[in-house]
Order: structure tokens, then C-alpha cells, then sequence
């Protein structure tokens, strides 16, 4: 075979197989569409909780920015990239009621191989007193649930990049334990001339192994999301729109005491469910080392909201802090008037800490 031929079968060999994993991901998404839930339907509702101060800054979720921190990758595992090798991601949550989580993720690039990355995410509820059918106190308990990610991504060409992440879940409620699994799979692709980039993620396809006290298996808060990014070339602007359960239009509730009389006190019209699958942020970045950013949740804010006093519900807000060996990122979410939750994120490169010391 002369050497052009073998060039023109090697290019188009590598076409058919990025076409191939384009349609995998395609119809695997409309196969799995079909039994999908929304929230309050499903075990293991903690895998959608946003830990990067970034994310939660920009509406809870974004699953298309391109860039050099890793928990990012959490969203979308196709934007784990070597320029996030050797990085540690450190995130703590201060949620509700005394609840708190957080994720500790780690990465490394091999060249020819991929990049891969493991954490551990964690949800601690807290201390509960225990007590009798009396009401007599005979102790405490505490809840916790867990989750691991092993997450891989490999570059199909220059714009186009894929990954899954493996996610094994451990839900401990005071004595009764479940264990199950679940899948990410994602795509990205980047256009860096053009400051653009877009991705799309099926999120929490799985099962769950065993039950709490042996009652039927429960469905996981599988999901379908999809995001543009884009980043101004004349101003200091960044855009995102994410757009979430691409599997189901209809995000609205039917509450009870309304389905019996016909009625719904929320409108489910075409465009109060369009509007509640996208979170837009903005980021604005006046130089490479600061930013600040701001988000708004369209769905939280229709489903936390009290009609007498809206106030910020569903807005949030934060700012960054990026050096060369080190990111600091702050999140701030509004979700009710009864309160907020705040994400600090630490992002460390050690090799770029001892490189700058060293020279």
C-alpha cells in the first residue's frame, strides 16, 4: 500500500469511528429516555448536587466550558484534558440544616493513552436523635451517602473530545445500606479559534445493585443535558447556556389537591417548560487570574419561589482567583428566603508549585 493510500484509509478509518461513538451516544440516549424521572422519583438524588464554587456560580450546572479545572469534569467527563494533569480538586459545600458535602478529585494525562481522573464525593446529613414509639430518646444516628468517580476521556481529533465516567454509590441511613452504579457519557467539542465550545452528557444511566430493606429497586435521577459556551474575542465576557432532562419536556408538578379539580397552579404551557430546562450564566473576566460570575436557575426558582416575596431565589453569584499553581473559586446559590448555599473550591497543580520555586 503506497503511503498516500495508507494515509487516506488511516483518516477515513478514524471517521467511521467517530461517527460510530456520535450515533452510540445518540440512540443510547433515546433508549434510556424512555424510563427517565425528574427529581423526587429516584434514589441517589446527591450524584446532581453542583460542588465546583465555578458551577454553582454560573445556575448548578454547565457542561460545556473548556478549560483547566478539573471539576468541571464532574459535569462532563469529555472535558477532562491534558492540561489538567496533575491537578487536585478540593471542594466543600455548606448546604442546609447542618447538612454538608463536598468532592476530592485527583487527575493524570498519559500521551496515546487518555487522561483519567478519580474522586470521592460525600453527603453528610448530619446527627439524628433516635428514639422509641414513646418518643423516649435511646440514641443517635447518623446518614451519610457516597460516591466514587473513575472518569476517562480521549481526544477523537482536534475538535472533538469523549468520556465516561463510572460512578459506584454506597447510601448509608442510619442501619439500612444500598449499593448501585452509574454512568456518565459525554462529548465535547471546542472550536479554541472561534473561543466556542458545546457539550453533551447522558448523566446517571445505572442500577441499583441492592435495596435498603429489600423492597423493589428504585430508579436513578437519570438525565439528559446538553450546553453551549461562548467567550467574546473584542470583551471581557464569557456565555453559557446549559439546557437540562433534554429526555422530558413537561417539568412542571401536578400537585394533588389541583389534579382531582382539573386544575394546575402552574402553567405548563410550551413556554414555561422551555424555560425551565435552561440555566444561563455569565462570566465576566477582565484578566486571566480573576473573575467573577453570575447564574440564574429558571426551574428553581418557579419551584422554591413563595409568591409573596420572590426575592434572589434561583439567581447565584460568585468570583475566582487563578494562578498558575492554584485556584481559589467562591459560589454563592440562592434557593429559598429560608437561606443560600456556599461552595469554596480549591484547585491545586503541585508540579506547577515546585517548577516556580525551583526557577
Amino acid at each position: 500500500m503506497h503511503r498516500l493510500d495508507k494515509s487516506c484509509y488511516i483518516w477515513e478509518v478514524a471517521q467511521i469511528m467517530k461517527k460510530k461513538v456520535l450515533i452510540f451516544i445518540f440512540f443510547t440516549a433515546i433508549a434510556l429516555s424512555s424510563f427517565s424521572q425528574t427529581g423526587g422519583d429516584n434514589i441517589y438524588e446527591f450524584l446532581n448536587l453542583t460542588h465546583s464554587g465555578l458551577v454553582s456560580s454560573l445556575g448548578g450546572t454547565n457542561v460545556s466550558i473548556q478549560g483547566n479545572d478539573l471539576n468541571l469534569t464532574y459535569h462532563n467527563p469529555a472535558l477532562l484534558n491534558p492540561g489538567m494533569n496533575n491537578s487536585l480538586a478540593l471542594n466543600y459545600v455548606n448546604y442546609f440544616a447542618g447538612i454538608n458535602y463536598g468532592l476530592a478529585m485527583y487527575s493524570r494525562s498519559f500521551p496515546g493513552t487518555g487522561n483519567f481522573a478519580a474522586g470521592l464525593t460525600y453527603l453528610n446529613y448530619g446527627s439524628f436523635t433516635e428514639t422509641d414509639a414513646s418518643g423516649i430518646i435511646t440514641g443517635n444516628f447518623s446518614a451519610a451517602e457516597y460516591a466514587l468517580s473513575l472518569i476517562y476521556s480521549r481526544e477523537i481529533d482536534s475538535l472533538i473530545t469523549i468520556g465516561v465516567n463510572f460512578k459506584p454509590v454506597l447510601s448509608q441511613l442510619e442501619k439500612y445500606t444500598s449499593f448501585g452504579f452509574a454512568f456518565d457519557i459525554g462529548a465535547s467539542w471546542h472550536n479554541t479559534s472561534n473561543n466556542f465550545s458545546a457539550g453533551l452528557v447522558i448523566k446517571n444511566a445505572g442500577y441499583q445493585v441492592t435495596t435498603y430493606t429489600g423492597e423493589n429497586r428504585e430508579q436513578l435521577p437519570f438525565e439528559i443535558q446538553a450546553g453551549i459556551s461562548q467567550r467574546l474575542v473584542h470583551a471581557p465576557f464569557r456565555f453559557s447556556l446549559t439546557l437540562r432532562h433534554l429526555e422530558k419536556f413537561d417539568l412542571t408538578y401536578q400537585y394533588p389537591e389541583t389534579v382531582a379539580t382539573g386544575t394546575n397552579m402552574k402553567s405548563s404551557g410550551f413556554l414555561e417548560n422551555s424555560l425551565r430546562h435552561a440555566i444561563v450564566g455569565i462570566e465576566l473576566i477582565p484578566h486571566k487570574n480573576f473573575y467573577i460570575s453570575a447564574g440564574y436557575n429558571y426551574q428553581r426558582r418557579r419551584e422554591l419561589e413563595i409568591e409573596s416575596k420572590v426575592s434572589t431565589v434561583g439567581f447565584s453569584w460568585g468570583f475566582g482567583i487563578n494562578t498558575s499553581f492554584m485556584n481559589i473559586e467562591f459560589g454563592r446559590a440562592t434557593y429559598h428566603l429560608a437561606g443560600s448555599s456556599n461552595s469554596i473550591s480549591l484547585i491545586l497543580r503541585p508540579d506547577q508549585f515546585y517548577k516556580k520555586h525551583s526557577d
